[in-house]
């Protein structure tokens, strides 16, 4: 059972080598695709470097993602975010839940976010409480199989709400499980310099116009206008999450 590691990068050249170097370490038996998105940085090069598949295409989560998965040949598609911290055995832990129960369709990891502030502390246990209830996002590790992700009709290359809409789509299809152990440990740094109500009053208006049929091009102007004033990374271009839309 071979697994196909899709990761979407913008100006991911720090973080990226540790990424790559421990998903070597913990399988052989994998195929890695990092499709970037226009670094500006040497992303490219290292993913190279490290021997992972280098796509391009148009700016966008979702474009890169659909990019990335059109382009796996594993039996499993596993979404991987660059600024997560890789969960030791977390690629085994996939291929066993899958081997074990044939009907689980696909799923994600239980989410930690690496931030020391309350805010965070607070993100996980609401991250827990709203995968209780079905609800989880593309920061989380998204895992599917492939005949699945197929027969879906995949993620749609959309400015934003990509990982909600594909996942909402898949928990209608099938079974699926979230993995708490070993759980995945994501940056905090989207919410750097922010304010916890706005960030909340946010993403429950983005719903919302999401439900009522706004385009997703129109939401993404919207998500990133409140994300990206005054917002810069130490390489001094616009934080990746912000620019990706998602």
């Amino acid at each position: 059972m071979t697994i196909s590691v899709i990761i979407p990068t913008l100006n991911e050249a720090r973080r990226l080598p540790d990424l790559l170097m421990r998903l070597r370490h913990d399988s052989a038996d994998i195929e890695i695709i990092v499709v970037d998105g226009g670094s500006r940085d040497d992303t490219c090069a290292v993913a190279r470097t490290a021997g992972a598949r280098v796509l391009t295409s148009a700016r966008g989560r979702g474009q890169q993602l659909h990019a990335g998965a059109e382009a796996a040949t594993g039996d499993i598609l596993w979404f991987l975010h660059a600024d997560t911290t890789y969960p030791r055995g977390g690629l085994r832990r996939i291929e066993r839940t899958l081997s074990d129960d044939h009907a689980i369709i696909g799923g994600n990891f239980r989410l930690l976010f690496d931030g020391r502030d309350d805010f965070s502390r607070w993100l996980d246990g609401f991250y827990r409480w709203i995968r209780e209830h079905g609800v989880y996002y593309g920061d989380s590790a998204v895992f599917v199989r492939r005949r699945t992700y197929r027969a879906l009709g995949g993620i749609r290359p959309i400015a934003l709400m990509e990982d909600y809409d594909f996942n909402r789509r898949m928990e209608k299809a099938g079974r699926t499980c979230c993995i708490a152990d070993p759980p995945l440990l994501t940056s905090s740094r989207r919410f750097a310099g922010r304010r916890p109500a706005a960030i909340v009053w946010g993403w429950v208006k983005i719903h919302l116009l999401f439900y009522l049929g706004v385009s997703p091009d129109r939401l993404a102007r919207l998500y990133d206008s409140q994300r990206r004033r005054g917002k810069r990374n130490p390489d001094g271009v616009a934080d990746s999450h912000a620019a990706q839309g998602s």
